[in-house]
């Protein structure tokens, strides 16, 4: 088992760190391709929700913690903001917060897709954390299909 954290402030620019990052961190689970491009896009969901959502444009911190453990990584992607109202709301596609702004609603929908497991706590006014798991060799998404 191997483990990292990465912390950093809410800037859109560090989204990109954090998703090549995480892909690094992966490799010794020799993800194919696919694999590895659903992992940055459901962390660079993951971390642009805080950016955009946790702080109202304020700077402060994101978490990022991954676990490799067997043929699966577990990551977490954590912030101390405003937190999340209504989970169940927010996860339904196409839903938005922000419905003035050029936002799909999707980043939730494409999280779940994208990883194998996956799980939204939040507590009002203490920030929200994003679970999700991705199984390495095809074995949890072949099993789902």
């Amino acid at each position: 088992m191997n483990k990292m954290q990465l912390k950093f402030l809410s800037r859109s620019e560090n989204e990109v760190f954090a998703r090549n990052v995480v892909a690094a961190f992966a490799l010794p689970l020799e993800p194919t391709l696919s694999e590895l491009s659903d992992v940055k896009t459901a962390v660079s969901e993951a971390v642009t929700n805080c950016i955009v959502h946790a702080y109202d444009g304020e700077e402060d911190w994101v978490i990022v913690e991954c676990e490799l453990e067997a043929n699966k990584l577990h990551i977490t992607v954590s912030d101390s903001g405003k937190g999340i109202e209504d989970i169940s709301r927010a996860l339904t596609p196409f839903y938005t917060s922000c419905p003035g702004e050029e936002r799909s609603g999707m980043g939730f929908t494409i999280m779940q897709t994208f990883m194998d497991e996956f799980r939204v706590t939040s507590v009002l006014h203490e920030g929200t954390r994003v679970e999700m798991t991705k199984c390495f060799g095809g074995t949890a998404q072949a099993d789902a299909r």
